[in-house]
């Protein structure tokens, strides 16, 4: 999927939702677990019910290879049931020396099928180019996360200018490939860091987890971190999929996709 089409998406439903599939079976609602795959029958009620309002789905895929093979079917068959026309995500978080990191992406690229997976970028160019030479294809590097741990490393300040590590990172990968085929994950919990991103980096798509039940505010995000093609995926995982733990789970995981869709549209409307 091309920027201008994702771009098109965005508009067509007044939306820049991404809802992640991190589908925990211990909390599949009860009557599901009789399915053969109640993973898939999960999955597929959650797409079913939130389509209409999504314009990306992110598996995380450690939910489905810690159930090893089974797990890994669980995934073929969700990828395949999403719409065409909507941006896939392999949250899988890859990076490793050339080699290794051109297999990873033959994985995800060409069996599975993706549009995207996420990459570490912490062992450098080698490990991040062999993803960028698949055409349509998008890398999603890791820039700047919201879990405690980040500022073990990524607020390092490097040098006489004191840049903070992950502003180097924005700045070096921006020379590895364009912003038609390079996006960031960019955590929603601090306003001000997504502004000094958008600063860094004027024209690419940023990944923003945290929205909703990690605490980030959709209003900052949106205010701070939109550009003029929107410029933003913004995830909503356990708050959509967990909206509701009954066999009404599905019709509560539209109702609260439709909530963040019509908060979007508000912020489209005066941003855009």
């Amino acid at each position: 999927m091309t920027r201008r089409e994702l771009f098109e998406q965005i508009k067509k439903k007044q939306s820049y939702l991404c809802v992640g599939l991190d589908t925990d079976p211990a909390k599949i609602p009860e009557h599901l677990l009789k399915e053969e795959d109640p993973v898939f029958a999960f999955n597929k009620q959650i797409i079913d019910a939130t389509k209409e309002y999504a314009v990306a789905y992110k598996p995380n895929t450690a939910f489905y290879e810690a159930r090893g093979a089974q797990g890994w079917e669980s995934l073929r068959k969700t990828l395949e049931y999403i719409p065409n026309d909507i941006f896939t995500i392999a949250d899988a978080k890859r990076g490793d020396i050339g080699n290794t990191s051109a297999l990873y992406a033959r994985a995800f690229f060409e069996q599975m099928d993706f549009d995207s997976v996420t990459v570490a970028p912490y062992m450098g160019e080698d490990s991040v180019k062999p993803f960028l030479t698949f055409e349509g294809k998008w890398v999603i590097l890791l820039a700047a996360t919201s879990n405690p741990g980040s500022f073990d490393f990524q607020h390092l300040e490097l040098g006489e200018a004191k840049r903070p590590l992950y502003e180097e990172v924005l700045r070096k990968s921006q020379e590895w490939g364009s912003e038609e085929q390079l996006m960031f994950v960019v955590g929603a919990t601090r306003a001000d860091l997504i502004s000094k991103i958008r600063h860094a980096a004027p024209n690419s798509f940023f990944l923003v987890p945290g929205v909703g039940a990690q605490g980030g505010s959709l209003e900052e995000v949106s205010k701070y971190g939109m550009n003029d093609h929107c410029g933003l995926l913004v995830n909503s995982s356990r708050g959509i999929i967990y909206a509701g733990e009954g066999e009404d789970f599905a019709e509560k995981a539209h109702d609260a996709a439709r909530v963040l869709q019509e908060e979007m549209k508000k912020y489209l409307g005066l941003y855009l």
